[in-house]
């Protein structure tokens, strides 16, 4: 079921919710290059890559809950907020899964999912339709991957904290990935029914 919002959307760009979100993406290639350094013969920084992407988690947090409590829905807003979601999830799969920390199977299921929702925003866009609202289930998703993540990555190591997080980190990451895909046939669902009722009116 897709989040039906009822507030006032603006146009307006320079509102502090869409600055929270423009702060998120630029922290994506940072993340990246933080936990890449030991690929390249440079320095272990996964405490660095850790603080980054628990500061993108605020960041996502406030951005909505501010918009809402301050009228500051905007167009921009609601592209800018998934991006970033997207954008973290594609750069940490492209990260761990570099260093061997995720398998090649569990990155080939979230990335196929991303490819299936591409392929239905190009759909909707065809039948003159914007890419689907966020709904519960993919929101649902997106948090427990971005807790998995950093879990996973905190795994790399010995000791009983890595062990630990291992443990947690891939429950999360099995949630996550289940809802992921859940969410992605929803998407489908929905989409086939908007283009049905488009070909029943012609």
């Amino acid at each position: 079921m897709e989040v039906q919002e009822t507030r006032v959307q603006t146009d307006r760009v320079l509102t502090i919710p869409n600055i929270l979100s423009m702060a998120r993406l630029l922290g994506v290639p940072l993340f990246l290059w933080l936990i890449l350094r030991p690929e390249f013969g440079g320095p272990k920084s996964d405490g660095w890559a850790l603080l980054v992407l628990a500061l993108s988690g605020v960041s996502d947090y406030l951005d909505g809950k501010l918009a809402r409590r301050w009228n500051q829905i905007s167009s921009l807003g609601r592209l800018l907020d998934p991006a970033a979601d997207r954008l973290y999830i594609l750069s940490t799969l492209v990260g761990l899964t570099w260093r061997e920390i995720l398998p090649i199977w569990l990155t080939a299921a979230l990335l196929a999912r991303e490819l299936l929702l591409l392929v239905m925003v190009g759909i909707l866009r065809r039948h003159g339709y914007p890419p689907p609202q966020v709904n519960f289930l993919g929101k649902a998703a997106t948090f427990n991957l971005m807790y998995a993540f950093p879990l996973l990555l905190l795994s790399d190591g010995t000791g009983w904290i890595p062990s630990l997080a291992a443990i947690f980190g891939w429950a999360f990451a099995g949630w996550g990935t289940t809802l992921y895909w859940w969410a992605g046939v929803l998407y489908v669902v929905q989409v086939r029914r908007l283009v049905r009722a488009d070909a029943m009116a012609e």
